[in-house]
Formats: structure tokens, sequence, C-alpha cells
């Protein structure tokens, strides 16, 4: 079959947005490598035996009795789909990443073009419609005006590659401009994900607070109805959908008038069992993982403000506990985008900022809808719990001098106090301790076309 033959399952959002089941064009479909392992798992005779059940009866039958009438769930776990989310905004994206066995990726800030971009409004009016241009356009200038600027902040040394160079200045100034879009601005991601989890995940995505959202995970459950039919099913059952619908709309996301900067909110590690890993912890090279039973330990748990744009990178660790903030302006524009800023640049901000804040954000009726029209910039409370292996892999990988510097700060915060609470039971960490600089070497961070 030639890749031009594939037939993608693909569906419309109302807001312009679509969604793709992706068709690798696999003889053995997601549904027979499930029935396989599943198979195998119950006989001894041989996976060619089963290879052999598999052409004579096919997957349907099986996955539709034993995985979808029976709810072994098990047996989803052993087929995979790759979806691909176009269209949605920066909230959405998170909602659907919002899950500990989330795989994917999504499109970077740094490598989108918004000058095209479509800023989702659901309040449907031009007075927040005008006010998300007004960011763009300031967005589209300041990033043209920072490119020149900071060439001069920044100069290229002579050992350096003149298109490294180029990459990295304009990566520092997208690092800079993206916390002025509005959490509507949209964007792409992929989800990579077994049947099963495709399935729980649904669950509760189709109760978000948002109802772009909702329709999202109506129109993927529709999408994944008809290119696994006998892996899912659309019946639902009333004592869990209002279980789960009054946890995602009363509890799901997470707001405080009142939020510390920094601090270490819970300590529940248990010393003795911690001890028993000193030589693992105080022999372990650096880029080196702790081995995962240390989790047996406990967990420590830290409260910090951080800007939305970075909590986007902080929850890919999915390893780590984080609540879901609500995006709101209670707690302030963070700085370092301001103080990255010219001059002019920055008077401008201050005063979109200032407008957008009195006469924009009231136009939502909820604060849950505000959320689209808030930049990213805004600090939100943050809450994360982990092991100590989950915290230390986190504060090791976003310490170095390749992270946005707002999240960096939290990292090395985040190090330094497991140091100070857990080196004298011999816990070292390997992380950077550097203040913020510019280095070219973002300029490399890229995925490009070989020639």
């Amino acid at each position: 079959m030639q890749l031009d033959e594939l037939t993608h399952i693909t569906r419309t959002l109302p807001g312009g947005g679509t969604i793709l089941v992706l068709n690798t064009g696999a003889i053995i479909g997601p549904e027979a490598e499930a029935m396989l392992q599943a198979l195998h798992s119950r006989s001894i005779g041989g996976i060619q035996s089963h290879l052999e059940v598999l052409k004579k009866r096919g997957p349907e039958k099986f996955m539709s009795t034993y995985y979808v009438g029976y709810g072994h769930k098990s047996i989803g776990d052993c087929g995979s789909c790759t979806l691909f989310i176009e269209g949605v905004s920066m909230l959405a994206a998170k909602a659907v990443q919002d899950w500990p066995l989330y795989a994917g990726q999504e499109s970077s800030t740094r490598y989108i073009d918004f000058a095209e971009q479509v800023f989702l409004n659901p309040m449907n009016t031009g007075a927040a419609s005008a006010a998300m241009e007004k960011f763009r356009t300031f967005c589209i200038k300041g990033t043209e005006r920072l490119f020149v600027d900071l060439q001069s902040r920044y100069p290229r040394n002579m050992d350096e590659n003149d298109t490294v160079y180029e990459k990295a200045i304009r990566a520092r100034a997208f690092d800079i401009m993206r916390g002025f879009l509005p959490a509507g601005a949209t964007t792409n991601l992929a989800w990579h994900s077994n049947l099963r989890q495709v399935a729980d995940k649904l669950m509760t995505l189709r109760h978000h607070p948002l109802e772009e959202v909702r329709t999202l995970a109506l129109a993927i459950e529709d999408a994944v109805l008809e290119a696994f039919p006998n892996s899912f099913s659309a019946k639902r059952y009333d004592a869990t959908e209002t279980y789960n619908k009054e946890c995602m709309q009363s509890g799901y996301y997470f707001a405080a008038e009142e939020w510390p900067d920094f601090e270490m909110s819970h300590d529940g590690v248990n010393r003795d069992l911690f001890l028993s890993y000193r030589d693992a912890m105080s022999n372990r090279p650096a880029k080196t993982e702790l081995p995962k039973h240390m989790s047996e330990c406990g967990t420590v748990g830290f409260r910090f403000l951080l800007d939305f744009g970075s909590f986007r990178d902080a929850q890919r660790h999915r390893a780590l506990t984080q609540r879901m903030p609500l995006l709101t302006t209670a707690h302030g524009f963070h700085p370092w985008y301001l103080n990255e800023l010219t001059p002019d640049l920055r008077k401008k901000a201050l005063a979109l900022l200032a407008e957008h804040e009195v006469f924009v954000t009231p136009l939502s009726k909820t604060a849950e809808e505000k959320q689209y029209l808030i930049p990213m910039g805004y600090r939100i409370p943050n809450r994360l719990t982990g092991t100590i292996p989950a915290l230390v892999y986190f504060a090791e990988l976003r310490s170095t001098r390749f992270v946005h510097p707002t999240l960096r700060v939290r990292a090395q915060q985040i190090g330094k106090a497991l140091l100070e609470r857990f080196a004298d039971y011999g816990l070292v960490l390997h992380f950077d301790e550097t203040e913020d600089r510019f280095d070219i070497g973002r300029g490399t961070h890229d995925i490009v076309k070989k020639e």
C-alpha cells in the first residue's frame, strides 16, 4: 500500500481545528496487536499459532467481547494509536496533556507563526477579539524589535556559526515575547496512547469545565469509535458520569488568592529508608537517573509562583503531580518578561497590560472562560509534588542554561532545597547553579530537514 492510499479518520472542530487518527497502513493494526498479546498471555502455543487464529477469525469479535464486553482493560494496553490534534487553544492542549501517561509532542511557541495563527475567543465579542489582536501585533513587532536589540546585547563571537547564532537570538526573542500571547492562541499537538488510556482520559475530558475541551473530547471519541469500532463503546454509566462531572466541574482547576513565591510545603520522606540508598545517591554519575524504586522513600512537595508559559514546560514532567492552575491576573505579570524588553517596548507592554486588566478580562462570564484572554506571562500558583527520583530529574534537567529562565530559577531552587534537606543523608545533585545568560547553544535545539 502506498502512502497516498492510506485513509485516516478525521474530524473537524467548531473553532476550525481538526483531529486525525493516524492509519499507519499496518497489516496488523492496534486491535489485532492487542488480541495477539492477550492470546499469548493465555496459551503457551506460541505466537505462530496465534497468528493463525488472527488470520482465520480477525480481531473484531475478540476485542468487542473481551476488551469492551467483559472489561478486561489490560488488553487495551496492548494496542496503541496516534492522534493529531490541530487548531486548539493552549488551554485545551494542557487539558489533554494533564495525564500521568500522556505521550506526545506539542508545537513550541518558538516555531509558530503567530502572524497567521488563530486566536480562539469563546466570548465571540468584538471587544475581546480586538484586545487579542493588539497582543498579536505587539508580539510580532516586538519580536522583530528584540531580534535587532538582542544582537547588540549579545554580539556574535568570531568563532560562532552565523546561522546557529541567528537561531539562538530568535529563540531568545520568542522566549521573551511568548509571555504576551493570550492563552487562547491555538497550537497543535500529537497524542500517542494505548487504547485503554484514550478511553480512560476521555471519560474525564468530556466533563471538563471548558466547552472547547468537552467538544474536543466528543470529537476524539467519535473518531476513535470509527477507527477502532471493536475497542471503544459509546455506552455511558450514569453513576460514573455524574461522579466525573462533579469532580471536573467543581474541583479541576486550582486557584489561590495568596501564594508563596517559593517554599517546600511537604516532606514525607522516610529517613531510615532513605539512608539505605546512600551509595546509590553518592555514586550516581551525571546525566544518570536515580533508581525508580527509591520512590518508596516518600514524596516532597513545593509551592511557588510560575508564569503559565513556563508551567506548560513544567507540566511535561508526568512523574510529578501538579494541579492544573486557573490562569488569572491575580498574581501579577512575571517581571522577567518586562525586564527583558527594550525601554520603549516595556512602556507599551505596561500600558497594554493595564488596559487589558481593566477593560478586557471583565468581558468574560466565567473565570474559566476568561483564561483565553489572559497572556501567558501572568503568574499562577503552582503546587508540585513528587518522589526524590522524579524531583532530582526535574531539578537537573530544567536547571540547564538552555531552559527558559523563569522555569530554570524554580528548578534551581528545588535542587538547592533538596540538598539543604537531604545532603547529609547522601543526596548528590548534578545541576547548573549559574545565573541566566545567553548561550548560542539554544540555536542548535531544532529539528531541521537535511538537504
